[in-house]
């Protein structure tokens, strides 16, 4: 039988496939999908968006700016020598988030569709309890 934390990976790497095929649809990565959903009017500057997402400047730069250059992003220079940029997403943006989300909703539906109300719930339960133990054995 195959162990718990097994099935777990598997099931995290075919979930991964599907979020690719969903994002790549929309010209974008996992990643660069994350990061356009992080970008709010609170969280708008690099330095916050770094510290939101726990990534290095360099990988994050290099995200932001490929998210300019597919115009879901627009940026703009400020304060007195116009070095720090704000981030706003685009309509272009705003339209790929909406269009992904509602394939992840579906496919979360699909996934589920066959589970009680009451398995769910359970299955939250025991990934939280699981998640709290690999925590401590991080502490």
């Amino acid at each position: 039988m195959e162990s718990s934390l097994n099935i777990l990976r598997r099931i995290e790497r075919l979930h991964k496939q599907q979020l690719m095929r969903v994002t790549k649809q929309a010209n974008l990565t996992i990643s660069e999908w994350e990061l356009l959903n992080r970008v709010t009017a609170e969280n708008n500057t690099q330095e916050l968006l770094s510290k939101l997402m726990d990534l290095d400047t360099s990988t994050l730069s290099r995200q932001l700016k490929n998210l300019v250059t597919k115009e879901m992003l627009d940026k703009t220079a400020t304060g007195k020598d116009h070095r720090q940029l704000i981030y706003d997403v685009t309509e272009k943006g705003d339209q790929a988030k909406a269009s992904i989300q509602e394939q992840v909703q579906r496919l979360d539906t699909t996934i589920f569709e066959h589970w009680s109300d009451e398995e769910k719930q359970l299955l939250q339960i025991l990934l939280n309890r699981l998640a709290k133990s690999v925590n401590r054995i991080e502490a």
